[in-house]
């Protein structure tokens, strides 16, 4: 019976997401052979696929009724709105209780006047750099970054806002711009710091373990953050013009790159991570006597692995094709997807470059 369903669901999606979650599960099963990506991981992220479909098709249906909600919850990431929405229906919340999610990584393009429409043309323009385009996800990722948009500020009159974040650029930077899209709500707004809460409640003294991404915690323990923020106090009028003022800032900067580093959000030059790149592909050489290429897919996991900041594969993947551009790294192979090429460094960069700690 729940196979009739599914094919029923998966024929009433809209193409550009079944390309969509197609790409998706391709590139898992392509990481099975070219990563550190353990089958374990791999089921778990095809359990995600799967919940995924039903989410797609079930809040088609839900835009069609516009049933009445009490809370709106916004989050950054197709991950973290995926594990909340189950713990919704968990708690029995799911009817009363809305979730938006933007698909954007704000740490990365330009956010200049990203309020105006000159500021979105200008970072789509740019963010066809970094999202591939083979199975339409970039239109879809510009239809969806205005849809969301649209959802936040028709948000009616009476539903409490809850904003979750966690302590990177992109959460930090999203919740900036949310408020701004916000200042002239009059809606309760409340922001849970789930970096902050998760130390809380079960960082242990000898394991030290840093929340990245709000996306990275598991289902029962979003839940536990969940009960022990809900009742956290709204934002004052006050702490909401400071964010305000502070998207306002960020919006006049030029730079495409944002890190967080000692509590704040700091603009960075593009090429930040450059020499991070090139310094563990310094590392992996010296464990293959400095000859062999590399696949880049490996090269960009070794980089993810050792990041103290949540950055996407994507941009690092174009920032390591700027430096074979640059002629720091050979490559062979088609450039076209990043599990098709490998790279190395050329001598001169390996004899000469000292990596630097991030």
């Amino acid at each position: 019976m729940e196979l009739e369903i599914l094919k029923k669901v998966i024929k009433e999606l809209p193409e550009g997401n079944v390309r969509s979650l197609l790409f998706h599960i391709l590139q898992r099963v392509q990481f099975l052979d070219e990563m550190e990506y353990s089958e374990e991981k791999f089921v778990k992220d095809m359990k995600e696929v799967y919940r995924m479909i039903f989410d797609l098709s079930r809040e088609k249906s839900e835009a069609k009724m516009e049933e009445p909600f009490k809370t709106v919850h916004i989050l950054f990431g197709i991950s973290a709105a995926g594990t909340f929405k189950m713990v919704l229906k968990e708690m029995g919340d799911y009817n009363t209780e809305k979730v938006i999610s933007f698909w954007d990584m704000f740490s990365l393009g330009p956010i200049m006047q990203l309020h105006h429409e000159n500021g979105k043309e200008a970072r789509f323009d740019w963010m066809k750099n970094i999202i591939p385009n083979e199975y339409g996800e970039f239109e879809e990722y510009k239809q969806k970054f205005q849809e969301v948009i649209n959802q936040i500020i028709s948000i009616p009159e009476g539903a409490s806002i809850i904003v979750w974040v966690s302590e990177n650029a992109h959460e930090q930077t999203g919740l900036r711009f949310v408020l701004h899209l916000l200042k002239e709500s009059n809606n309760d707004v409340s922001i849970i710091n789930t970096t902050k809460v998760y130390n809380e409640l079960f960082q242990k003294r000898k394991v030290k373990y840093t929340v990245l991404h709000s996306g990275e915690i598991p289902n029962e323990k979003f839940k536990k953050i969940y009960e022990q923020s809900k009742t956290e106090p709204p934002l004052t009028q006050h702490e909401r013009e400071d964010y305000g003022r502070e998207w306002l800032l960020l919006s006049e900067n030029q730079e495409t790159l944002r890190i967080w580093r000692n509590g704040k959000i700091q603009c960075v030059p593009e090429n930040y991570f450059d020499e991070f790149i090139i310094g563990r592909a310094k590392k992996l050489h010296g464990k293959r006597n400095n000859k062999e290429f590399i696949k880049s897919v490996r090269l960009i996991g070794e980089v993810l692995g050792h990041l103290d900041q949540f950055i996407d594969d994507s941009f690092l993947e174009y920032r390591l094709k700027k430096l074979i551009e640059m002629g720091c790294f050979e490559a062979e192979g088609s450039l076209k997807a990043m599990r098709l090429y490998s790279v190395r460094l050329k001598t001169e960069e390996m004899i000469e470059y000292e990596p630097k700690s991030y």
